[in-house]
């Protein structure tokens, strides 16, 4: 018996290293900055971002990872002129303020360097899941023409502006690709890494009678792209 203890202990010895190497699931965390690109970056300005993600690594340089950020872009101060009632001809110019915020959710393959490598790097593309909101809050009181369909919102004709003082969401789907690179030791690793994405929107329609050549006339895609730097840790 005491035999057979010594030879399951050093067994174990023996095998901890390969246990140790062999690695399933790689958790990454981090953040970053996202910048807007196409008709978004008209609508909002560099913003920033941070992710949870989890790898499950089919070999040591092929992983399938599910990650989940939230990503936040301030919308530039707009000037919008508003008038006391809805055929008034004495309006004023007001402040708008807006900001854009998503929550996505994305599945990736990852190709990368070997585990051991202390600098390394890696790649990645898939697709994902996108809930994308618009926030709108302005301290003005009257009517206003108001059409942008970043704002999911396009409304030819004078509306109250507490009509559009509201959240508006879409559920979209898209895809995202980049790489990045790595330095650290084989059980912790820190990266840098630059993706891009595309999402798929929906079609804004005007919501009232509109002027034959107006904003919109025939709708407007709210299809956005955007890119992102972001820094994390794996372990």
């Amino acid at each position: 018996m005491r035999k057979l203890f010594v030879a399951l202990f050093g067994l174990l010895i023996m095998s901890a290293p390969a246990a140790a190497q062999d690695k399933p699931v790689t958790i990454n965390l981090g953040g970053g900055v996202l910048m807007p690109l196409s008709g978004l970056n008209d609508a909002f300005n560099t913003g920033w971002d941070g992710g949870l993600g989890a790898t499950f690594n089919v070999s040591p340089t092929f992983g399938l990872q599910a990650e989940y950020m939230y990503n936040w872009m301030p919308g530039p101060e707009k000037t919008i002129f508003v008038s006391p009632d809805p055929g008034g001809i004495n309006v004023s110019p007001q402040l708008i303020e807006s900001n854009h915020n998503m929550h996505t959710v994305t599945f990736n393959a990852i190709v990368s360097s070997p585990p051991t490598a202390r600098v390394g790097g890696y790649g990645l593309g898939g697709f994902g899941y996108y809930h994308r909101t618009v926030q709108l809050t302005s301290p003005a009181v009257g009517y206003a023409t108001v059409c942008d369909p970043y704002w999911y919102w396009c409304y030819p004709t004078a509306v109250s502006v507490d009509n559009i003082l509201v959240d508006r969401s879409q559920n979209n789907v898209g895809i995202n690709f980049g790489g990045g690179v790595t330095f650290g030791s084989e059980s912790v690793k820190f990266y840098t890494e630059f993706r891009y994405h595309y999402v798929w929107g929906e079609e804004v329609r005007p919501q009232g009678p509109v002027v034959s050549g107006g904003p919109c006339e025939q709708g407007c895609s709210t299809t956005a792209q955007y890119t992102q730097i972001n820094f994390g840790v794996r372990f």
